[in-house]
């Protein structure tokens, strides 16, 4: 029975356990789609990954990401943690960039010593959200709708909608009711108060995702967010984001807007190292 290089990362996280974990397959090309998913159900992790030879000749590698129950085009801390483990292995990008090839497309990741980073997608759908929408929102995390500051469409794939308080404290005493949005995934941020909240961080985040509870750390939404916010004005083009805090995790996003790319990066952690066998 074959063996794989099997690796699990804590991702946007220095500390193993304190971000969101990952699983990583490497050498997958011999696994067809049936066994990635049934992989992917074992694991039983938010995401697992999958690294493949290239198909474009200007990616490094391809990587396949599976949830428990479906395939996606693209995910943010599946795609740190793959890099790092691509790298980890002996990985050679043919530039200053890794160029990951993924369901999305070509994903650029660059290294800032051991931090890296990946160019936000551009959104598929944003703007304002409809009324009824943004009632139902407020509903599903207990709130007055009054309470919501802004709110706006950040889809870049998964589905994403927004919504913006006033304080970390209203982020962190939320209570997420998941009959009242269905599968629509939800993200909810707000700015740190230097006085109370310290300067080490400029936003909370929090990530519900639809029926399937809340998200440690989410690369995907804070990438959509960092559009918004900097685009609106109500983000500098360089902050840290905390996610994960009532889930005891301590995540970490680091955001850089540097021209039109905005870099979404944090640091990654291996916890697991071995092989699995198929």
């Amino acid at each position: 029975m074959p063996m794989l290089p099997f690796h699990q990362v804590d991702v946007f996280s220095s500390v193993p356990f304190k971000g969101n974990p990952l699983a990583v397959i490497a050498g997958a090309d011999g696994l067809d789609d049936d066994k990635m998913r049934a992989i992917a159900s074992w694991t039983n992790l938010s995401e697992t990954t999958f690294l493949l030879p290239p198909q474009d000749p200007a990616a490094d590698y391809r990587v396949r990401i599976f949830t428990p129950v479906r395939e996606l085009p693209f995910a943010g801390h599946p795609t740190l943690g793959s890099c790092h483990v691509w790298l980890a292995l002996g990985g050679q990008p043919k530039a200053d960039a890794v160029v990951q090839e993924c369901g999305a497309g070509l994903v650029r990741i660059k290294r800032d010593g051991a931090r890296l980073a990946f160019a936000a997608p551009p959104l598929r759908r944003s703007g304002e959200v409809e009324p009824d929408l943004r009632g139902r929102i407020a509903r599903a995390i207990g709130i007055a709708e009054d309470v919501i500051c802004a709110a706006q469409w950040v889809d870049n794939g998964p589905g994403w909608v927004a919504v913006l308080l006033g304080s970390r404290s209203e982020v962190l005493a939320l209570k997420h009711d998941a009959r009242v949005l269905g599968d629509q995934s939800l993200g909810v941020v707000a700015p740190w108060d230097p006085a109370r909240d310290g300067g080490e961080v400029q936003f909370e985040v929090r990530a519900f995702m639809g029926r399937g509870g809340e998200d440690p750390v989410t690369g995907s939404l804070n990438a959509s967010l960092a559009q918004w916010l900097i685009g609106s004005g109500v983000a500098p083009k360089r902050y840290v984001a905390a996610q994960g805090t009532v889930l005891g995790r301590t995540g970490r996003v680091h955001v850089v807007q540097e021209g039109e790319a905005t870099w979404i990066g944090g640091d990654v952690a291996t916890c697991i190292a071995g092989t699995i066998t198929i």
